[in-house]
């Protein structure tokens, strides 16, 4: 989605968001009826939006987020309205007898249960995952579903695919001209998209696909760049200066000219 820029309009810039989906919503239905989306969007107009398209929204609260546990004991005889939550979740010392245990790894404990809501007004299905990192210190983050549904960790695979579809569109808006093409017509566009998207992905495979998943590390297309063009400017020096490109190479500083000017992801 792009940015709304219209200053000359009553509507917020979360109508306009919501919008754009509750207008498509029958050819979104078609593809899923799940929305993901960050942070931001933790608001109770966008998710109202969201349901009264039947579709439901994962995404993510902020780590102060207002929550309640449901009451699940037995209620009392008296007079007066029967109760309904049962205390705010404090997020750094979450009481696990209520919440189901899903997941433990080395970077992560992860926790689910129903809750309510005061933002959104609504039950909503939270995923707990306590973050631990390399010196021990541990910070909660709060991910949720309106789909009571869902399992924890569909909802944590769902809302980490988002990220990877965004870091696509960046790359190739970054590094291989997405929206340079200078086309006006639709199968032009669409070989224009389909190939600055293509060659992401190509380069991906490249750098990955010899390389076994847990040793893996991050992916970064400007590293990729680098490294191509120092290989070929190396090619260069040997062409240029007459030297047999067979001959015996000093491969440790060959790699370390490749590899000159690389950086982390």
């Amino acid at each position: 989605m792009q940015t709304f820029t219209n200053k000359n309009t009553e509507s917020t810039l979360t109508d306009w968001y919501a919008n754009i989906i509750t207008t498509r919503k029958e050819q979104l239905n078609k593809i899923s009826n799940i929305i993901v989306a960050d942070a931001w969007f933790s608001k109770r107009k966008f998710t109202d939006e969201i349901i009264s398209a039947k579709m439901n929204l994962i995404s993510r609260f902020r780590d102060d987020a207002d929550l309640l546990y449901l009451f699940h004991g037995q209620q009392s005889k008296g007079k007066g309205r029967p109760k309904k939550y049962d205390g705010k979740i404090i997020h750094n010392n979450i009481n696990k007898d209520y919440f189901n245990f899903v997941e433990k790894n080395e970077n992560a404990e992860i926790y689910c249960a129903e809750v309510y809501s005061k933002a959104l007004k609504r039950i909503i299905k939270l995923v707990h995952v306590i973050y631990k990192n390399k010196k021990g210190k541990e910070t909660p983050k709060l991910y949720f579903s309106t789909d009571l549904s869902l399992e924890a960790l569909d909802i944590l695979d769902y809302y980490t695919c988002r990220f990877q579809i965004e870091f696509l569109y960046r790359d190739a808006k970054q590094h291989t001209g997405l929206n340079d093409c200078q086309a006006r017509s639709e199968n032009k566009l669409h070989f224009h998209f389909n190939s600055a998207l293509t060659g992401i992905n190509i380069a991906k495979v490249e750098h990955w696909l010899s390389v076994p998943k847990s040793e893996r590390g991050a992916f970064s297309m400007n590293d990729i760049k680098t490294i191509n063009n120092n290989m070929l400017q190396l090619q260069r020096f040997f062409d240029k200066f007459g030297i047999n490109p067979y001959s015996i190479k000093n491969q440790l500083k060959a790699k370390e000219l490749i590899y000159y000017g690389t950086i982390a992801a």
